[in-house]
């Protein structure tokens, strides 16, 4: 008989963007390691980012269960265009905000801890309290952001004594956007306690990166696994290369994600080599903040800047098989250290050379090192980044600019769900 897992999660398909990839497959390969996957989410969310193309991978032998959930960004809409932008995490600088989205912001992070799906909690304990017991559930698994949903574990936890597995795709108190919400002290303190009380109270917490881990370990001595996320091993198809020399960047480019050094290597390359300026495309595939574009134009980049804008999960996967290079940008802050998008195995399978720059110290680096998939620089190295995409233009030049990647099925989705098993 197969072990019964219930998975409570915000994000899931139609929900588009990288909140919802991560439990998506898990839910499919975990059959194969003979556990049954019962997913618990909203029956009708506010997804910031929708995207159809995912709902055929949802199998029909997959139990979803789905119960409302009252979000205040549907009301926030009525008051400010920026609460879809906000909902998104692409929050403006402080000085571009109105009095109306400094209000939504200091409510958010003072009124709704830990987020605003809080109101969700409840309704959710005294449902699936019934179900569990009606259908001997003895393990569940939260999924946060948002971590709300890590106090349903908690609750469930503390009534009926299951095994509660808290899984973290990001850090809670430590991540970026977190000093955005202009919280007070109290507010602050409440997030630190609720965060210590969940790392705890779970019998067994996942995590995606070694620095969350140790981060974490600071807080609890329960057990800690690290299980990144990966990638689909998909059919062969013909993919025609871009003509143009192409950096692509795919997904969300937030304003803290602004490398000015990249553009202003780009802007140096251009006026040096009339072949280089010619051959060259900028290419941002996603929702891409005002900020950066306006930095973009800052350093006359627009002649060569294609902004294609949001497209679904499967179109991102093409543009990252076209382009010839491929961008990862990280906040440069020691708080972003241990994030690593999802978004970073899929361009390791790409066979597109990768350019990553972020802080010091970063998972994104150790990973990019063991599987020889690219280059990670820090937002001082100019010389080096310079360097690096002139040697990535003279191998498109020649028409052998590709990688030699080592190592990588230790992270197709079928592995990192079979860690996911033995946890289980």
């Amino acid at each position: 008989m197969n072990k019964k897992v219930l998975i409570i999660t915000y994000y899931w398909p139609p929900a588009g963007g990288p909140g919802v990839q991560r439990w998506l497959k898990f839910v499919k390969y975990l059959p194969e390691f003979q556990i049954e996957p019962i997913v618990y989410c909203p029956s009708n969310p506010n997804y910031p980012i929708v995207d159809e193309s995912l709902l055929p991978e949802v199998s029909d032998e997959v139990t979803v269960l789905k119960q409302p959930i009252k979000e205040p960004y549907k009301f926030a809409g009525f008051l400010s265009n920026k609460s879809k932008t906000i909902s998104k995490g692409i929050i403006p600088e402080n000085k571009k905000l109105g009095i109306i989205e400094k209000l939504m912001l200091y409510v958010r992070g003072n009124f709704f801890i830990p987020d605003a799906r809080k109101g969700w909690i409840k309704p959710s304990v005294a449902y699936l309290s019934t179900y569990i017991s009606d259908y001997k559930i003895d393990t569940i698994i939260t999924s946060g952001p948002p971590h709300s949903l890590h106090l349903i574990g908690l609750q469930l936890k503390e009534n009926l004594g299951v095994q509660w597995i808290a899984d973290f795709r990001d850090p809670w108190t430590s991540i970026g956007y977190h000093k955005k919400l202009r919280l007070t002290q109290a507010s602050q303190k409440k997030h630190k306690n609720l965060e210590k009380q969940v790392l705890t109270t779970a019998d067994k917490i996942i995590v995606t990166s070694n620095n969350t881990k140790k981060e974490f370990q600071q807080l609890t001595k329960q057990p800690i696994t690290v299980i990144t996320n990966g990638y689909d091993v998909e059919k062969p198809q013909a993919i025609v290369r871009d003509s143009k020399f192409s950096l692509a960047h795919i997904g969300s480019f937030l304003s803290e994600r602004n490398p000015e050094i990249l553009w202003k290597v780009l802007h140096d390359l251009r006026n040096e080599d009339k072949d280089f300026k010619s051959d060259f495309q900028l290419k941002l595939v996603g929702a891409v903040s005002d900020s950066v574009v306006q930095s973009i134009s800052k350093y006359s980049l627009n002649d060569c800047l294609n902004n294609v804008g949001y497209v679904s999960h499967n179109e991102a996967i093409v543009h990252q098989k076209q382009t010839q290079l491929l961008l990862l940008v990280e906040i440069d802050s020691d708080e972003t250290k241990a994030i690593i998008p999802g978004k970073l195995f899929e361009y390791m399978v790409s066979e597109r050379p990768i350019i990553a720059i972020g802080p010091i110290d970063s998972d994104v680096e150790d990973i990019l090192k063991e599987t020889n998939t690219g280059s990670y620089f820090n937002y001082g190295d100019y010389e080096a980044l310079k360097s690096t995409i002139k040697t990535h233009y003279k191998a498109f030049k020649r028409g052998d600019l590709k990688t030699q990647a080592i190592g990588l099925q230790k992270y197709s989705r079928r592995n990192v769900t079979k860690s996911l098993a033995e946890l289980l």
